[in-house]
């Protein structure tokens, strides 16, 4: 007989705030261990939690974007959870419990299996993240780092509504991308910034609910899905063997392929659960809701519409082009008041040279020390045949990177400016047509690599300065083809 994978997602995604929840301390990724840990974030006596308002901003908004304004409570509280474990240096996690912010809402998903589906959400509360554990280079001793204590977070749970690890992989990958096409979480997986935990349990078709185990921190959705399909495979054959689930947490092993019992899952009744005494409830005013909603990035359709109405985008640019907001905001803004002719090279410039010097200095596009209007400043000079493609691309693009000027400014310093004479590029021609008779008579013979020869040699006599598109028109008219 049949069985049925039942998976349900939790999902912990770091808030895109400066500073953390309760705290004004740091959340910038990478700092030394244990320099970005307030004594709010550890509890120290006579401290007192300030709610960051960002935060309650983006909870909103995540819960405008999955369910509108009926699934956001109005009213919400702060509880205690209480557990004890050593990157928890308050012995209790802030968190919310019966009354969270985002009640209900769905995300939509297409199955391989069953198609179009929209999976429910239980809730989305606010809470703080937990300190971390190191257990390298300690000479076989674990290390705590506090400085994701306090670290805004957004947990989401779904209902248990998945039955694949194909399905429980597309509804990551749609929330993820929900996630950071609004500038709700950076999405970032390997600094942690995106984890999910996978409730995992097998069943008879149309039975009961079986007993779940929590497989915990898979930071990748290939893991995820790996990991989902060998507990439902596991727990099929213990049942098969006549043995029984017990609840319990366990880890995934990418390496062995297979999860491992971790520790006993508690319940909600072991966290005694109690409303923090230093937090007021949560109240969430209509002035406040149409404030956000009002202040919402566009979505990607509408930033890709945008792009498109220019006319000369093509849509795997413009695709590319809305991969983040940063990255449209760019274009559309280097976009504004270009010639049109000039929008494809602008596109390719971003996509190109432009994003592969972020990527080598590990930058955001809002980082960039090329700024929009230069980069359409020195698409002008390319429209207008002062420079070639190759001299703005290879030369003027780095010297605006290292702060060395304006493209006017660079082109006069760098002597990069065209030769757009007609008379000086036809007198180069003719040297050259003189000098190299057997690649004339080469391309009169049918030979078109001859003719690419020929353009170099006058490129080379010009010291690249000559305007390629009228050496190429004087060289075809000269010899007659």
């Amino acid at each position: 007989m049949a069985w049925e994978t039942v998976v349900g997602i939790e999902t912990h995604a770091q808030l895109l705030t400066r500073s953390k929840i309760f705290s004004g301390a740091s959340t910038a990724f990478g700092a030394a261990p244990n320099t970005q840990a307030s004594a709010v974030d550890i509890a120290l006596p006579g401290t007192l939690p300030v709610l960051n308002r960002q935060a309650v901003d983006l909870a909103v908004r995540f819960g405008l974007l999955v369910g509108g304004a009926d699934v956001i409570n109005r009213r919400s509280v702060f509880a205690r959870k209480n557990y004890f474990y050593p990157d928890l240096p308050k012995g209790y996690q802030i968190s919310q419990f019966e009354l969270p912010i985002v009640r209900g809402g769905q995300i939509s998903i297409n199955s391989p299996t069953r198609g179009e589906l929209k999976i429910r959400l239980t809730r989305a509360h606010l809470e703080e993240d937990a300190g971390k554990s190191l257990h390298e280079d300690f000479h076989g001793m674990t290390g705590i780092d506090l400085n994701r204590a306090g670290t805004a977070l957004l947990e989401i749970v779904s209902e248990p509504e998945l039955r694949s690890s194909a399905e429980a992989g597309g509804y990551a990958r749609a929330l993820h991308e929900l996630l950071v096409e609004y500038e709700i979480c950076d999405g970032n997986m390997e600094e942690g910034s995106f984890r999910c935990d996978a409730n995992v349990s097998v069943r008879r078709p149309g039975g009961p609910l079986g007993t779940r185990c929590e497989i915990k921190n898979l930071n990748s959705f290939r893991f995820m899905e790996q990991a989902i399909e060998f507990e439902a495979k596991r727990q099929i054959a213990v049942l098969e063997d006549g043995g029984k689930i017990d609840q319990e947490t366990r880890l995934f092993d990418p390496d062995k392929g297979e999860t491992r019992a971790m520790r006993t899952k508690e319940d909600a009744q072991d966290y005694r659960y109690f409303p923090d005494p230093d937090l007021l409830p949560l109240v969430i005013t209509q002035e406040m809701i149409s404030r956000i909603r009002d202040s919402m990035p566009r979505s990607r359709e509408q930033r890709r519409g945008e792009l498109l109405e220019y006319g000369s985008v093509s849509a795997e640019q413009a695709a590319q082009l809305t991969s983040s907001i940063g990255i449209s905001t760019f274009a559309l803004d280097a976009f504004k008041g270009a010639r049109r002719e000039a929008i494809p090279t602008l596109a390719n410039w971003i996509l190109g040279p432009l994003s592969a010097r972020l990527n080598e200095e590990n930058l955001d596009i809002s980082q960039s020390r090329v700024k929009p209007d230069g980069l359409r400043e020195l698409s002008e000079r390319v429209m207008d045949g002062t420079i070639s493609n190759s001299s703005a691309v290879g030369k003027v693009l780095p010297a605006m990177w290292s702060g060395q000027g304006k493209p006017d400014e660079i082109i006069e310093k760098l002597g990069l400016k065209q030769i757009s004479d007609a008379g000086e590029i036809e007198k180069k021609v003719d040297e050259v047509l003189a000098a190299n008779a057997k690649q004339v008579a080469d391309f009169k013979s049918g030979k078109e690599k001859a003719f690419q020869s020929l353009v170099g040699q006058v490129m080379k006599a010009t010291m690249g300065k000559a305007n390629p598109a009228q050496v190429n028109e004087i060289l075809r008219r000269k010899l007659g083809g």
